[in-house]
């Protein structure tokens, strides 16, 4: 797995506790419960995209919850479950503001974060509102 997986994977994480905890930024970005020291460069890389990712969605929580909500159809945001959400949030950041990252790279790894740790339908679920936003990006 590439170091960004992983720090996708951590981003995804992250976002997933702060949701639940609501804790400040601050200690969300310390990442204190990440194991993986053995491998400085590789843990900073990766620590360092996923502090990125993470970051940025928070700072920008809004616009991006806005995104998401435009893309619901026949569902209340309110419903969504903290996986599905933390997958997209950080997703949608990624499509609105890392615009280095291709989008179908974007959508390929939500997807399979959903895969992995979503419930049964998430990924389909996830590819079609990133899909939506993505479009919706374009023009």
């Amino acid at each position: 797995m590439g170091s960004r997986r992983k720090g996708r994977i951590i981003a995804f994480q992250a976002l997933y506790g702060w949701d639940a905890t609501n804790n400040p930024i601050d200690s969300v970005l310390a990442f204190d419960w990440v194991d993986g020291k053995r491998d400085a460069e590789a843990y900073d890389d990766t620590i360092g995209f996923a502090r990125l990712i993470t970051a940025g969605t928070i700072e920008n929580i809004d616009a991006v919850d806005d995104a998401i909500k435009a893309r619901l159809k026949h569902w209340d945001f309110s419903r969504l479950s903290r996986v599905d959400l933390a997958i997209l949030r950080m997703s949608v950041y990624c499509l609105l503001y890392q615009t280095d990252i291709p989008r179908s790279v974007t959508i390929d790894e939500a997807i399979d974060i959903a895969k992995e740790f979503g419930g049964d339908g998430s990924y389909k679920f996830v590819n079609g509102v990133l899909d939506g936003v993505g479009k919706a990006e374009i023009v």
